[in-house]
């Protein structure tokens, strides 16, 4: 029984200590504070980028593409023309790109935009299958 006393004493004791021990490094630890001077450059909000850069990057291209003709084909035309767009600064030589925005800008009645498109689509691709439809309607939109 000494022996249970003995333990209990020695544990109580411990307990006083730690409770001690947990109030006095509360009082060490303070809330560091960061002023602006002390944050890196990079990491500076205020110095980031205002635009994206684009490197040529058709894989990115063809994924935007893809999401945009989901957006076309859901009947959100802006969403999708946006998609679009972000495909042709990644890959500018990207035909299908420059048609899919000129039907977007077609359907949201962005005549000027659709206009643009499509002649950019026919100067890259001049050949293609639908170049003569696409003429005639470059033509219905002047």
């Amino acid at each position: 029984m000494s022996r249970w006393v003995v333990a209990l004493a020695v544990t109580g004791a411990l307990a006083g200590r730690w409770d001690a021990f947990a109030d006095d490094l509360k009082n060490q630890r303070t809330n560091p504070t960061v002023t602006k001077e002390e944050v890196p450059k990079e990491e500076d909000e205020s110095l980031a980028p205002t635009t994206r850069e684009y490197a040529f990057n058709p894989l990115q291209a063809e994924k935007e593409i893809t999401v945009g003709n989901y957006y076309f084909k859901k009947g959100s035309y802006r969403a999708a023309a946006n998609r679009f767009r972000e495909a042709t600064k990644w890959n500018p030589g990207s035909g299908e790109a420059w048609l899919r925005l000129g039907e977007a800008e077609e359907k949201q009645k962005d005549t000027k935009s659709a206009k643009e498109a499509f002649a950019k689509y026919l100067e890259i691709s001049p050949d293609a299958k639908d170049a003569a439809e696409i003429r005639k309607k470059l033509e219905k939109l002047k």
